[in-house]
């Protein structure tokens, strides 16, 4: 398997873990905290996966950086969240660093 695709598969189940945060109501819920657990499982899983041919800085910056993106924008449309035009400036920045650290990055 590609190591990016890998690196994907991290930041989809870590979303997917992540939106499932709020359905756990405080880890009350049993059936939503199993499945909060295996995506996040999943999504170390597939790190570990990466790490093989991606170095740590790059992987944690996509992996944080795109995740953070995601999150924001998908809780937007699952939650109502809304987001000031700071909160969008910092998901720009984020963005950009991660960019900057892929373009920028020796292997």
């Amino acid at each position: 398997m590609s190591p990016y695709l890998s690196l994907l598969g991290a930041i989809v189940f870590e979303v997917a873990g992540t939106l499932m945060l709020p359905m756990t109501k405080e880890f009350t819920e049993k059936i939503p905290t199993i499945f909060m657990s295996i995506f996040y499982f999943a999504s170390f899983y597939f790190l570990t996966l990466a790490l093989r041919a991606i170095p740590l800085a790059i992987v944690y910056a996509c992996w944080s950086g795109l995740g953070v993106l995601s999150i924001a924008i998908l809780s937007y449309f699952l939650y109502g969240q809304a987001l000031s035009w700071q909160a969008i400036a910092g998901l720009f920045l984020i963005v950009n660093g991660v960019i900057l650290v892929n373009i920028y990055s020796t292997n």
